[in-house]
């Protein structure tokens, strides 16, 4: 069926589309309405090496230089960032901050870049936090951050580095503001009046059918009714 005579139809059966519209828009303001409002706030820690450098300076009993493993490698700081990602991205971690499958509030941690493959090119980790509750958004950022520091440390001390050549974790951009998340809402909405627009273009060609049929249907002869003869056969007589 052409682009006009679509048109056609909406104008012949236009308080079917009408009224379509109208319950579209009452759905789709509905849904908007009815979909919670998510806040996100953010932080932006970034991973130094201390001034002493990397490893420790030969002592009388130690004549070895003793060095950092995190730091004994190529791009060590960018291992790091990513060894930090890894942890407080686990489930373990997660559990122990409050955070559960089905709860509200949540986290995602990268240094970044959301492609897990670019995680070892940057020496930073980011914290996102995301809740209904902006005052919870930003209090679970705050919370990883502080495990994060934790984490770092931890781990270090089990690997034997001395304590003068920790890697440090500063954080450069505190927690922000949380901001009101509404693209997942929108989306929502929007998606939903498509449907809408394509269920009234379909009712108004359902009932111009019916009508249409129904017209017919009064038109034609009712059963056994008697047929007009035609004037060439009256003439024959």
């Amino acid at each position: 069926m052409d682009f006009w005579k679509a048109i056609s139809v909406l104008f012949r059966r236009w308080y079917v589309a009408l009224s379509a519209l109208l319950l579209t828009v009452t759905a789709a303001y509905g849904m908007y309405t009815t979909i919670p409002t998510q806040y996100t706030s953010t932080t932006l820690m970034v991973l130094t090496v201390p001034p002493s450098g990397s490893y420790r300076m030969p002592q009388p009993t130690v004549p070895n230089p003793l060095v950092n493993p995190l730091l004994n490698f190529d791009g060590g700081l960018n291992m790091t960032a990513s060894i930090m990602v890894q942890v407080l991205n686990g489930p373990e971690v997660a559990g122990q901050l409050g955070v559960r499958a089905d709860s509200t509030t949540t986290y995602r941690v990268h240094n970044g870049h959301p492609n897990p493959e670019l995680l070892i090119n940057a020496p930073f980790v980011v914290v996102e936090g995301t809740s209904l509750s902006p005052q919870d958004a930003r209090r679970i950022v705050e919370r990883v951050a502080e495990r994060a520091k934790v984490e770092l440390e931890r781990r270090q001390y089990q690997l034997g580095s001395p304590p003068e050549t920790f890697v440090n974790l500063t954080e450069m951009i505190a927690p922000t503001e949380p901001q009101a998340e509404r693209g997942g809402k929108t989306r929502t909405a929007a998606v939903v009046l498509g449907l809408g627009g394509m269920a009234a273009l379909a009712a108004s060609y359902a009932a111009d059918s019916v009508m249409l049929g129904l017209r017919r249907r009064r038109e034609q002869p009712p059963p056994g009714a008697a047929v007009a003869p035609s004037e060439e056969a009256v003439l024959q007589r």
